[in-house]
């Protein structure tokens, strides 16, 4: 029985869980398939029928990644926080976000090198100025350096709080985003809860979907062991994710088709308003209770996007490279290909990033 004053309750799993990296493998997918367009072909110039309904599914992505940040450090690190050995699983987190920072960096340059100045690129690196299509790696990062200190807090905590805890830091960063100053600092506020001039992915504001992948995780390893209960898992997660867009279909009528077409156009992605949070939320919580329903037999049906869940970094590298150094760069394809063959490249590149990290892996066993 669920007590709403007793901290999480967390069995022992496997950290490595199949229908978590399908769900990963998704969300960075669809990534893709939205990077290909919008920096090979420009939003400006995808036809209506590309912008609702294909550019619109992908909207599911950011929310749906930054959801399984959460559960995965729920389920491979929660457990584990008052042990002794705490301290070096907290180190190897903490470095992973200096790994991510770097690589962060590294692809700014990329991303900037075919469009900005020097300068630019300069002012970039020194947090003056953000790129875009590799914010998001940005967030990941800085996430990956604090967030590790706060796991045994959470673990104290008891469910009510928990369940509070996003609720009260989502209404605190849209306060602070639209009262606070930040001592005049754009940066700060972009960095924190966003910025509407920046391509942000806030710490504060995006922390209320960790939370939520976090209260997920815990659920995970309580329910995921015994059919029955991984089946109402899915359904309550599955409920959610229809309320969530239910929601999001309120709020739009009469004008539901403007509203799909708003959020496809990203109003309200940056900062978060409430009609694209419910509707990239509630998509993200459908795909990930499909996920789970699926297990093991949908990670072996869907090979390539369960191989970049694995290895989500290696698959954003292999397609930022792709895309700006590559395609942008070096064969000056920006605006030269159709939205249907934007499209197709787009899933090509989702398919030679699964081939790339496998080949890596491959490489490795056989170097030893």
């Amino acid at each position: 029985m669920i007590r709403l004053n007793q901290p999480p309750q967390l069995p022992a799993l496997s950290p490595r869980v199949d229908a978590i990296d399908l769900a990963r493998g998704i969300a960075i997918a669809l990534m893709i398939l939205s990077h290909a367009v919008s920096g090979l072909l420009g939003i400006r110039q995808v036809p209506d029928w590309g912008m609702v309904p294909i550019h619109l599914i992908t909207k599911f992505s950011s929310s749906l990644f930054i959801i399984v940040f959460g559960i995965a450090l729920a389920v491979a690190f929660l457990p584990k926080t008052g042990a002794a050995d705490w301290p070096q699983r907290r180190l190897k987190l903490m470095l992973r976000g200096l790994e991510v920072l770097f690589w962060y960096k590294a692809l700014t340059i990329v991303e900037m090198l075919p469009m900005f100045t020097t300068q630019d690129i300069v002012d970039a690196l020194l947090y003056q100025r953000f790129a875009i299509w590799v914010e998001i790696l940005g967030f990941y990062a800085l996430a990956l350096l604090w967030i590790p200190w706060t796991l045994p807090l959470w673990c104290r905590m008891p469910l009510w709080s928990r369940l509070l805890a996003p609720v009260v830091i989502g209404v605190l960063s849209v306060m602070l985003e639209r009262h606070f100053h930040f001592w005049d600092s754009v940066i700060l506020k972009a960095l924190l809860v966003e910025d509407a001039d920046h391509y942000t992915w806030g710490q504060l504001a995006r922390l209320p979907l960790v939370m939520l992948g976090l209260l997920i995780g815990e659920a995970i390893l309580r329910c995921y062991g015994e059919p029955s209960t991984r089946r109402r898992l899915v359904a309550a997660l599955a409920g959610v994710g229809a309320v969530f867009l239910l929601g999001f279909v309120a709020l739009s009528l009469p004008e539901l088709d403007e509203a799909l077409l708003a959020v496809a156009w990203n109003a309200g992605k940056h900062p978060p308003e409430v009609p694209f949070m419910l509707f990239s939320v509630g998509g993200a919580l459908i795909i990930l209770a499909l996920c789970l329903l699926g297990g093991r037999s949908a990670a072996r049906w869907l090979k390539p996007l369960t191989v970049i869940g694995t290895d989500a970094l290696r698959a954003f590298i292999f397609h930022i490279v792709a895309i700006f150094l590559v395609l942008r760069l070096l064969f000056d394809a920006w605006q030269v290909y159709s939205y249907p063959q934007v499209l197709g490249i787009g899933l090509m590149l989702i398919l030679l990033a699964a081939g790339w990290i496998a080949f890596m892996r491959w490489f490795r066993e056989h170097s030893r």
